[in-house]
């Protein structure tokens, strides 16, 4: 798997689309439990290289009960976006994660691991690639129904700073989707 690491790391694929230029971001490891689908890097991803180390990661990682140094653990979990690159900025945040991603790189990844692990679908994007036809009509009834997708997949919102909004009009995630999470991962380590 880390062969394949390597090789993703060095994608130029979607170069000429890229404003900073490409740095696939991923952690991989056929032993994870857990995989991470998110959207793509951020800036701040872009820049260090690090998946998830900004804002929304801090979330996640309060969503997921785990510390960095089991979130960072690749043995627990695997982690890949929709784009692995940072796509840019658009007019009201990050642009959309390039589409050549998933359907070049994930096939593969996901072919390699030992056992079947959960697949956290992090955001629209990851839903509607892996769910399909069984995505509910908006992402809010998608995570509603966390339960129809389990064991596989377990859909969430994005944990960006942006989305307050949504986690303060639907209380019934942090009440009843987190705890069952937490639940479904399994004790990892202490909750940061």
């Amino acid at each position: 798997m880390e062969e394949l690491a390597d090789r993703i790391r060095q994608c130029r694929n979607c170069e000429r689309y890229l404003a900073l230029g490409p740095r696939p971001v991923v952690q991989l490891s056929t032993a994870s439990k857990v995989i991470i689908v998110g959207q793509a890097p951020g800036r701040k991803v872009h820049e260090t290289g690090i998946p998830w180390n900004d804002a929304s990661g801090r979330t996640l990682r309060k969503w997921l009960g785990v510390d960095e140094d089991a979130f960072y653990d690749p043995a627990m979990f695997s982690i890949m976006a929709m784009g692995f690159c940072y796509p840019g900025k658009g007019i009201s945040g990050d642009l959309a994660p390039r589409r050549e991603c998933a359907p070049l790189w994930h096939p593969e990844i996901l072919n390699r691991f030992e056992s079947t692990p959960l697949i956290l679908l992090i955001g629209q994007y990851a839903q509607k690639h892996y769910l399909g036809k069984a995505c509910k009509s908006s992402l809010t009834e998608t995570v509603a129904s966390f339960e129809e997708y389990l064991p596989q997949y377990f859909p969430l919102p994005h944990p960006s700073p942006r989305n307050q909004n949504w986690l303060k009009v639907n209380p019934w995630f942090e009440e009843r989707v987190l705890p069952r999470l937490r639940e479904v991962i399994g004790p990892k380590t202490p909750s940061p």
